[in-house]
């Protein structure tokens, strides 16, 4: 090997590297705890791209329909207020949907803990007559119940030892509860805050971040990566629509149809549908709570409620999904499928929410890897 310049400027950088390296695995525990706390400080600021990321597509909204006009784009003073007006719009129409569904839900809640406690209350007298007749006309019962043999005094000992120990693994608790909300609240406060400061710069920051990769990357690279994020970004657009809209169909439909059948608690189960809707595929199956509550006021309608549930099921999985979600995002109903299934796995309810648009975009750049490598055989 010629050992120019140029080569002994990459062997020393590829030394340096591995020496790094080795350092790096001698020492992984000190990487983790290094890599745990960058990523501690950097937590705010993801999920403030997050957040912006997901007000983004109401925003673009709102700007296009009030603010797109040739004539309005023309004067200068709704130019300059067309940005924090449609984010102001934004955060009040998404503040103004969560209080709407505390006062429908929260309301219903109450009124079914009260009905709850009633049903309860009538359940209980009738089981204790049910089992004071078991045991009366069984012998076997009533004498093992007459040969157990219990330590009032030790038992009595034990409880007062679990409280006295508990105590403090109770006051424990708060304190970290109380240090984690605070934590949580002003992680979340710095998240806002730094997503509506992207929002309201997103093309600036654009034009940065094209800028960098320009300065660094060859012109091949640049442009693959910039196909690549403009992909992934209108990929999560369209799923986010798309997945909001089919939440709004499907609680719509459980509304309509337990209205229909004169149901209770119709409002109350199709809101908690609607919300874990936006959970793909496995989220409107957690609405099936609706069967208990419908439970304790007749039975017989909650056997109802789970064939409704199941044929709404069906059809919203076979129908409305793939059509309104799948089409969204160009992804086959096998692959959204094994996404949720892979992202529920790895991540839990967020890995379901990310890995549809992810596979996605996986799906879209292979495919297109593969029709290029087939015309080039053909050739």
């Amino acid at each position: 090997m010629d050992l120019n310049k140029e080569n002994m400027k990459k062997m020393r950088e590829l030394i340096v590297f591995t020496i790094i390296l080795l350092i790096a695995l001698w020492n992984y525990k000190l990487l983790f705890e290094w890599i745990g706390f960058a990523f501690g400080i950097v937590t705010p600021f993801l999920i403030g791209g997050g957040i912006a990321f997901v007000l983004n597509v109401p925003m673009s909204f709102f700007e296009e329909t009030l603010f797109g006009n040739k004539r309005v784009k023309e004067k200068k003073l709704a130019k300059r207020l067309a940005r924090p007006l449609s984010l102001v719009l934004t955060i009040v129409a998404v503040i103004g949907v969560v209080v709407l569904v505390m006062f429908v839900v929260i309301p219903e809640l109450a009124q079914t803990v009260l009905s709850l406690g009633k049903t309860i209350q009538a359940f209980v007298p009738e089981a204790q007559h049910f089992l004071e007749e078991l045991f009366t006309d069984n012998s076997e019962i009533r004498a093992w119940l007459n040969n157990l043999d219990v330590d009032l005094d030790k038992l009595l000992d034990s409880v007062i030892a679990f409280f006295r120990n508990g105590a403090g693994n109770v006051l424990n608790s708060t304190v970290y509860a109380i240090g984690s909300i605070v934590n949580g609240v002003t992680t979340f406060v710095i998240a806002f805050v730094f997503a509506c400061y992207i929002l309201l710069q997103k093309e600036k920051l654009g034009v940065q971040v094209k800028k960098v990769m320009h300065a660094f990357l060859k012109e091949k690279w640049e442009k693959r990566c910039l196909k690549v994020c403009t992909l992934t970004s209108k990929t999560f657009s369209n799923f986010l629509t798309g997945q909001c809209l089919e939440a709004l169909i499907l609680g719509s439909m459980f509304f309509v149809a337990m209205s229909l059948f004169k149901m209770p608690y119709a409002l109350l189960v199709g809101v908690l549908v609607a919300f874990t809707a936006l959970i793909p595929i496995f989220g409107a199956f957690i609405g099936c709570v609706g069967a208990f509550l419908i439970l304790m006021v007749d039975p017989l309608q909650a056997l109802f409620f789970v064939i409704m549930f199941l044929v709404l099921q069906q059809i919203e999985g076979n129908l409305i999904y793939p059509k309104v979600v799948g089409n969204s995002v160009g992804l086959p109903s096998i692959w959204v499928l094994a996404a949720v299934t892979i992202g529920g796995s790895l991540m839990g309810v967020v890995g379901m929410l990310i890995f549809i648009p992810l596979v996605s975009v996986v799906y879209t750049l292979f495919r297109e890897s593969v029709y290029k490598r087939l015309e080039q055989k053909q050739r």
